[in-house]
């Protein structure tokens, strides 16, 4: 299945909850005002936020209006490239060895993108080691384990409890003797010990730059897709303590409306990276901001 069935057939119950709302808004006779009133109610219920779809429908007021656009499949078209143009973003090219720092929440699938992140990379022929540095947590590490067995990669696990910095200090050091070309790392994601947490992600942080100086690093916060506007609240939170360089959203098969990708682009201009589509293994797939559009739309 190519990538645009795939991220379609995830993207079914997503495209439902958006696109009967956007096709009735076509359906107006004329690009009125009250076209493009009902337009922006239809952006913010797709979870694009306020901010977003007030900003994009001006866009679209403004080249319909260059371009004498009077059809609505025309307006149409402009609407997914300039949304389509909003959530677009140059990610560069993965160096390696390369490290991923994994941020998130609990309970928005951060054990599970990791999992299916490592069998990724195993697919594109990478060696992969996971550092299961979310110590805190009951039974994360034995999660984690379950899927470094399934996408067939090595994991490196101290005792619950144990200091989080330590493992990913042990992580590098196997990658560097092996060679080895990713490094996934867990984090904890309990807020409700923010500072801690923050202060913990800043410790592991200073290990990377100190013992991987030669590493090509990314961090990544996964986001839950259902929780809408929340999940942007999410980035700023963890943003602070380490630069976000990209998203995983998970959860896209579900009830999500998506726009959130659009939301958090044009708010957070940080770019979505994978999206989650599917329960399988090889259900999380690398963004294409046009096929998104498309899948919703």
């Amino acid at each position: 299945m190519g990538f645009f069935s795939k991220i379609a057939e995830g993207l079914k119950k997503t495209k439902e909850a958006v696109s009967k709302k956007i096709f009735e808004v076509f359906k107006a006779a004329s690009l009125d005002d009250a076209f493009y009133e009902s337009l922006e109610e239809a952006l913010i219920f797709s979870d694009m936020g306020a901010a977003a779809a007030e900003d994009i429908v001006a866009d679209l007021r403004d080249r319909v209006f260059r371009n004498k656009v009077t059809d609505s499949a025309e307006a149409k078209k402009l609407l997914k490239k300039i949304i389509a143009e909003k959530i677009d973003y140059d990610v560069p090219p993965y160096n390696y060895p390369l490290l991923i720092m994994i941020a998130g929440v609990n309970g928005v699938g951060k054990t599970t993108a990791i999992g299916k992140l490592a069998k990724h990379f195993k697919d594109a022929g990478k060696s992969v080691v996971i550092a299961a540095a979310d110590t805190y947590r009951a039974a994360a590490s034995e999660q984690l384990e379950v899927w470094a067995e399934r996408a067939g990669v090595k994991i490196i696990i101290h005792g619950e409890g144990s200091d989080p910095a330590a493992v990913v200090f042990d992580a590098v050091s196997s990658a560097k003797a092996r060679k080895t070309d990713v490094v996934l790392v867990d984090t904890a994601g309990r807020l409700q010990n923010k500072k801690n947490l923050m202060e913990e992600l800043k410790k592991i942080n200073r290990v990377i730059e100190r013992e991987y100086s030669d590493a090509d690093v990314r961090n990544y916060i996964v986001l839950d897709a259902t929780t809408g506007q929340n999940a942007i609240s999410q980035v700023g939170i963890f943003d602070e303590a380490i630069d976000i360089d990209g998203i995983i959203l998970t959860k896209l098969d579900g009830t999500a409306k998506g726009g959130v990708v659009v939301a958090i682009a044009c708010e957070k201009e940080i770019p979505v990276v994978f999206v989650g589509v599917g329960e399988k293994i090889t259900d999380l797939l690398p963004f294409d901001a046009e096929d998104f559009v498309n899948g919703i739309l």
